[in-house]
């Protein structure tokens, strides 16, 4: 599949809107380049111009995993993702999937914290039980564990050896567990932001 880490990107952050701001997506070229420069829920941080946004969706798109889809009153042009037709994958699969796009490697714990947002999980062990048919699938791949590391990390696949590549650094466990109720609370007050900025430009 090799897609290049924009393209990760803006599929992450498609499939991420879909269910944390509905009434926002599909997504304008504008409301992407937001959401792929977003400081939080994102790891790395980036700074993509939308002639590079409108580029990776131009591969998207050949590659069947994106699409134009009409705006109201066709003004502004705006993009859907179509990776659970693509792949054949249920909604706890692709919101998976997501969050491994848009923060690399993760933990089962560390993705059952993250992933709420997007599709709510029971417990780890789900977690766990889903990772192991992605991984079954080839869509992801267990790395092996660092020294002090308690629990398996996982990558997406979609990016080859991207996801190999993007590794991030040890001891970010331990941060997400205490910062993650703040985190979230940012993260949401970004989206609120962010839906006003795309409402107000699409006028």
């Amino acid at each position: 599949m090799d897609a290049d880490a924009v393209e990760i990107r803006v599929l992450g952050c498609l499939i991420e809107k879909q269910r944390t701001t509905p009434d926002q997506y599909p997504l304008s070229l504008n409301g992407l380049r937001l959401a792929c420069n977003q400081a939080t829920n994102r790891d790395p941080v980036v700074d993509y111009d939308e002639a590079t946004i409108r580029a990776a969706i131009e591969k998207l798109s050949r590659r069947g995993w994106v699409r134009l889809a009409s705006g109201p009153g066709g003004r502004v042009a705006k993009y859907r993702h179509l990776l659970d037709d693509a792949l054949g994958r249920v909604p706890s699969q692709i919101a998976l999937l997501a969050v491994l796009m848009l923060r690399g490697a993760q933990t089962p714990g560390e993705l059952k914290g993250r992933v709420e947002r997007i599709y709510p999980y029971g417990s780890v062990e789900d977690v766990q039980r889903t990772l192991d048919a992605l991984a079954e699938n080839e869509l992801v791949e267990r790395l092996p564990r660092r020294p002090g590391q308690s629990q398996d990390r996982y990558v997406q696949l979609l990016g080859g050896s991207l996801g190999r590549e993007h590794d991030p650094s040890p001891g970010g466990e331990s941060v997400v567990s205490t910062q993650a109720p703040l985190e979230d609370r940012v993260a949401r007050l970004e989206e609120q932001v962010a839906e006003l900025r795309r409402a107000l430009e699409e006028r």
